[in-house]
């Protein structure tokens, strides 16, 4: 049998556990598997595009359990009544194949890329750093604010949106935890004043949210936003004035937004800073930009806190996914003895 979480008991053990305490965990095991990195077989996920959005697949696999993630991104959803993303994963024993775990990852994505976000900062950002400009107010706005008070204790956050909706429901949203949420006009005015700066929208084009003149010396940029061919959000010249941490190199300079620069442009990968192989934040005027697109070790993690957290309580439950008759040999005495329809 399956362990399996499902979507309601995905939502009760964010509420029982609460956000902010999750995000610690998560980037616990986060920052395990980093530090392992070479363990890990790694590829570029394995990606479906049309013109409404994109599929994807996400695997890995560290030689005892594999992962795979699948997930989508269709931006013209939210118009027709659908979320834009959508993703559940599984853990599979390496030793036989079977799936030991299933898993819906649209909310377990949301907490996993904010922790992921929040894990760079810890590393990247300025020690004082106590004020967050929020460069789009969408489904992940909220998670990305829980994650860097977690990690970092900022509780102040400048907010812009196209949408003034979306600002007006992140601010219902996070002001009763007690943030400090100010609703800016413009960019400009949400970067003012502030050591980190998120990006975080949804249109899949090669915008330019945020420019290079509205990043100050000292700054640490995560860039959440970029994260398919053809989608960035960052003047290049911000990328050349910083120094660039990713994730999986590989796959970042096709959907990050390194995409935009030359095929040799220097990065950094992120786990190294972790090993101590690089080092992370080298002064205080130091403009750093975590060029997050995401990658398959981090659902790796998200989906092994998720199953060691809930595992032996009423979060779980297993389901008969894998057709396992009494000789292996034999599938079809499973269905012989059901009598024929009509």
């Amino acid at each position: 049998m399956t362990q399996f979480v499902d979507v309601a008991n995905m939502a009760r053990w964010i509420r029982r556990e609460g956000v902010e305490r999750l995000m610690g965990g998560m980037i616990a095991y986060l920052e395990e598997d980093f530090r392992r990195w070479d363990h890990f077989e790694k590829t570029p996920r394995i990606a479906s595009h049309t013109p409404l959005g994109v599929i994807e697949l996400m695997p890995t696999s560290d030689h005892e359990t594999y992962a795979f993630k699948y997930v989508n991104g269709h931006p013209f959803n939210p118009a027709r009544g659908f979320q834009t993303v959508t993703a559940f994963g599984v853990l599979a024993d390496v030793d036989n194949g079977y799936p030991t775990f299933l898993a819906e990852m649209t909310l377990l994505t949301a907490l996993r890329t904010a922790a992921t976000s929040a894990m760079a900062a810890k590393a990247l950002a300025r020690p004082d750093a106590r004020c967050m400009a929020m460069v789009g107010a969408g489904s992940q706005a909220e998670f990305q604010a829980l994650a860097f008070r977690a990690a970092l204790g900022i509780e102040e956050l400048r907010v812009f949106d196209v949408d003034p909706a979306a600002v007006g429901k992140l601010r219902r949203n996070l002001e009763p935890l007690g943030f400090r949420v100010t609703d800016a006009a413009s960019v400009d005015e949400a970067v003012a004043g502030a050591e980190v700066v998120t990006t975080c929208t949804a249109d899949k084009a090669r915008n330019t949210v945020l420019g290079s003149a509205q990043v100050r010396p000292g700054v640490h940029v995560n860039a959440v936003g970029g994260d398919c061919p053809g989608k960035t959000e960052l003047d290049a010249e911000i990328l050349r004035r910083g120094r660039v941490f990713v994730e999986y190199p590989e796959q970042t300079r096709i959907e990050g937004e390194i995409q935009q620069m030359e095929p040799d442009f220097p990065v950094v990968e992120f786990w190294k800073v972790l090993t101590g192989e690089e080092e992370g934040r080298q002064s205080g005027d130091e403009i750093t930009v975590f060029d997050s697109v995401g990658f398959a070790i981090a659902d790796f993690s998200a989906l092994r806190f998720l199953r060691d957290s809930t595992e032996g309580t009423d979060l779980q439950a297993f389901i008969d996914l894998v057709a396992d008759p009494d000789d292996p040999k034999d599938l079809f005495s499973l269905v012989h003895s059901l009598k024929p329809v009509g």
